[in-house]
Protein backbone atom coordinates (compact mmCIF):
# COMPACT_ATOMS: atom_id res chain seq x y z
CA UNK A 1 0.00 0.00 0.00
CA UNK A 2 0.98 3.56 -0.97
CA UNK A 3 2.11 6.19 1.75
CA UNK A 4 -1.24 8.46 2.47
CA UNK A 5 -1.09 11.19 1.35
CA UNK A 6 -3.72 13.10 3.59
CA UNK A 7 -1.42 12.67 6.40
CA UNK A 8 1.82 14.12 8.06
CA UNK A 9 4.86 12.41 9.91
CA UNK A 10 2.93 12.04 12.87
CA UNK A 11 -0.36 10.95 11.58
CA UNK A 12 -2.20 14.24 11.48
CA UNK A 13 -4.62 15.94 8.84
CA UNK A 14 -2.43 17.41 6.18
CA UNK A 15 -2.84 19.13 2.96
CA UNK A 16 -1.19 17.36 0.16
CA UNK A 17 1.83 20.26 -1.52
CA UNK A 18 0.90 20.45 -5.27
CA UNK A 19 3.13 23.28 -5.17
CA UNK A 20 5.85 21.08 -7.36
CA UNK A 21 3.03 20.10 -10.22
CA UNK A 22 2.58 21.17 -13.37
CA UNK A 23 -0.33 23.37 -14.53
CA UNK A 24 -2.45 21.56 -16.85
CA UNK A 25 -5.77 21.43 -18.04
CA UNK A 26 -7.55 18.74 -15.70
CA UNK A 27 -11.70 17.70 -16.31
CA UNK A 28 -13.78 15.81 -14.57
CA UNK A 29 -16.95 14.21 -15.31
CA UNK A 30 -19.72 12.99 -12.56
CA UNK A 31 -23.35 11.32 -12.74
CA UNK A 32 -25.65 10.38 -10.13
CA UNK A 33 -29.25 9.80 -10.01
CA UNK A 34 -32.76 10.50 -8.30
CA UNK A 35 -35.26 7.94 -8.21
CA UNK A 36 -38.88 8.47 -7.94
CA UNK A 37 -42.21 7.60 -8.46
CA UNK A 38 -43.40 8.49 -12.49
CA UNK A 39 -45.95 11.15 -11.18
CA UNK A 40 -43.27 12.78 -9.74
CA UNK A 41 -41.16 12.63 -12.87
CA UNK A 42 -43.69 14.27 -14.85
CA UNK A 43 -44.04 16.67 -12.84
CA UNK A 44 -40.27 17.61 -12.80
CA UNK A 45 -40.47 17.10 -16.68
CA UNK A 46 -43.73 19.51 -16.96
CA UNK A 47 -42.39 22.10 -14.67
CA UNK A 48 -45.59 21.26 -12.43
CA UNK A 49 -43.88 21.10 -9.12
CA UNK A 50 -45.56 23.51 -6.52
CA UNK A 51 -42.09 25.20 -5.62
CA UNK A 52 -40.86 25.79 -9.02
CA UNK A 53 -38.54 25.05 -11.62
CA UNK A 54 -36.88 21.48 -10.30
CA UNK A 55 -34.04 21.48 -12.73
CA UNK A 56 -33.10 25.22 -12.85
CA UNK A 57 -32.56 25.08 -8.98
CA UNK A 58 -30.65 22.04 -9.26
CA UNK A 59 -28.52 23.18 -11.91
CA UNK A 60 -27.67 26.40 -10.11
CA UNK A 61 -27.04 24.47 -6.73
CA UNK A 62 -24.22 21.92 -8.67
CA UNK A 63 -22.57 25.18 -9.51
CA UNK A 64 -22.49 26.76 -6.52
CA UNK A 65 -21.57 23.40 -4.85
CA UNK A 66 -18.84 22.65 -7.15
CA UNK A 67 -17.56 26.33 -6.74
CA UNK A 68 -17.66 25.65 -2.76
CA UNK A 69 -16.32 22.18 -2.48
CA UNK A 70 -12.81 23.73 -0.36
CA UNK A 71 -15.25 25.13 1.96
CA UNK A 72 -17.37 21.19 2.68
CA UNK A 73 -14.68 18.70 1.61
CA UNK A 74 -11.55 18.83 4.07
CA UNK A 75 -8.24 19.10 3.02
CA UNK A 76 -9.52 19.89 -0.82
CA UNK A 77 -7.68 22.39 -2.44
CA UNK A 78 -9.48 25.63 -3.72
CA UNK A 79 -8.92 25.81 -7.69
CA UNK A 80 -10.02 28.67 -10.34
CA UNK A 81 -12.48 26.50 -12.15
CA UNK A 82 -13.36 27.31 -15.50
CA UNK A 83 -15.93 25.54 -16.71
CA UNK A 84 -19.16 23.62 -14.70
CA UNK A 85 -21.90 22.22 -16.58
CA UNK A 86 -24.29 20.47 -14.81
CA UNK A 87 -27.04 18.87 -17.29
CA UNK A 88 -30.15 16.43 -16.68
CA UNK A 89 -31.95 13.48 -18.37
CA UNK A 90 -35.56 12.57 -17.75
CA UNK A 91 -34.90 8.69 -18.16
CA UNK A 92 -38.66 7.58 -17.92
CA UNK A 93 -37.90 3.82 -18.45
CA UNK A 94 -35.86 3.76 -14.95
CA UNK A 95 -38.22 6.75 -13.55
CA UNK A 96 -35.48 9.06 -12.41
CA UNK A 97 -33.37 12.03 -13.18
CA UNK A 98 -29.72 11.39 -14.25
CA UNK A 99 -27.95 14.14 -13.40
CA UNK A 100 -24.33 14.70 -15.20
CA UNK A 101 -21.41 17.75 -13.93
CA UNK A 102 -18.30 18.52 -16.31
CA UNK A 103 -15.81 20.59 -14.81
CA UNK A 104 -12.72 22.22 -15.55
CA UNK A 105 -9.66 23.94 -14.45
CA UNK A 106 -6.01 25.06 -15.37
CA UNK A 107 -4.26 23.79 -12.19
CA UNK A 108 -1.97 21.57 -10.20
CA UNK A 109 -4.31 18.86 -8.56
CA UNK A 110 -7.69 17.44 -10.49
CA UNK A 111 -11.53 18.10 -9.67
CA UNK A 112 -12.95 15.05 -9.35
CA UNK A 113 -14.56 16.32 -5.87
CA UNK A 114 -15.84 19.12 -7.18
CA UNK A 115 -17.88 17.38 -9.92
CA UNK A 116 -18.43 15.04 -7.19
CA UNK A 117 -20.30 17.32 -4.71
CA UNK A 118 -21.83 19.09 -7.68
CA UNK A 119 -23.77 15.94 -8.99
CA UNK A 120 -24.87 15.21 -5.28
CA UNK A 121 -26.14 18.95 -4.40
CA UNK A 122 -28.18 19.04 -7.89
CA UNK A 123 -29.64 15.68 -6.77
CA UNK A 124 -30.45 16.99 -2.71
CA UNK A 125 -31.96 20.02 -4.36
CA UNK A 126 -34.29 17.76 -6.59
CA UNK A 127 -35.23 16.25 -3.64
CA UNK A 128 -35.70 19.36 -1.83
CA UNK A 129 -37.59 20.76 -4.73
CA UNK A 130 -39.70 17.49 -5.11
CA UNK A 131 -40.16 15.92 -1.64
CA UNK A 132 -44.04 17.49 -0.97
CA UNK A 133 -44.43 15.41 -3.93
CA UNK A 134 -43.04 12.67 -2.51
CA UNK A 135 -40.70 11.19 0.29
CA UNK A 136 -39.75 8.05 -1.01
CA UNK A 137 -37.62 9.17 -3.69
CA UNK A 138 -34.13 7.91 -3.77
CA UNK A 139 -30.55 9.08 -4.50
CA UNK A 140 -27.82 6.89 -5.86
CA UNK A 141 -25.09 6.00 -8.41
CA UNK A 142 -23.12 8.82 -7.92
CA UNK A 143 -19.35 8.19 -9.55
CA UNK A 144 -16.98 9.61 -11.81
CA UNK A 145 -17.29 8.63 -15.14
CA UNK A 146 -13.64 10.10 -16.16
CA UNK A 147 -11.07 12.32 -15.17
CA UNK A 148 -8.25 13.67 -17.64
CA UNK A 149 -5.10 15.10 -16.83
CA UNK A 150 -2.63 15.59 -14.48
CA UNK A 151 0.41 13.38 -13.80
CA UNK A 152 -1.37 10.23 -13.24
CA UNK A 153 -2.76 10.61 -17.04
CA UNK A 154 -6.39 10.36 -18.71
CA UNK A 155 -9.63 7.37 -16.75
CA UNK A 156 -12.30 6.87 -17.38
CA UNK A 157 -14.78 3.90 -15.67
CA UNK A 158 -14.89 1.05 -17.76
CA UNK A 159 -18.43 -0.80 -16.74
CA UNK A 160 -20.55 2.76 -15.86
CA UNK A 161 -23.23 2.17 -13.94
CA UNK A 162 -25.09 4.92 -15.84
CA UNK A 163 -28.66 5.48 -17.59
CA UNK A 164 -27.38 3.13 -19.96
CA UNK A 165 -27.34 0.08 -17.48
CA UNK A 166 -29.07 -1.67 -14.93
CA UNK A 167 -28.49 0.38 -11.95
CA UNK A 168 -31.51 0.58 -10.15
CA UNK A 169 -31.99 0.63 -6.53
Amino acid sequence: MSELTHLDKEGRASMVDVGHKDVTTRQAVAEGSVYMSPETLAAIRDGAVPKGDVLSSARIAGIMAAKRTPELIPLCHPLPLTKIAIDFEIDEDKSRVVIAATVRCKGQTGVEMEALTAVSVAALTIYDMAKALEKTMSIGQVQLLQKRGGKSGDWQRSHPTSHKGNDAP
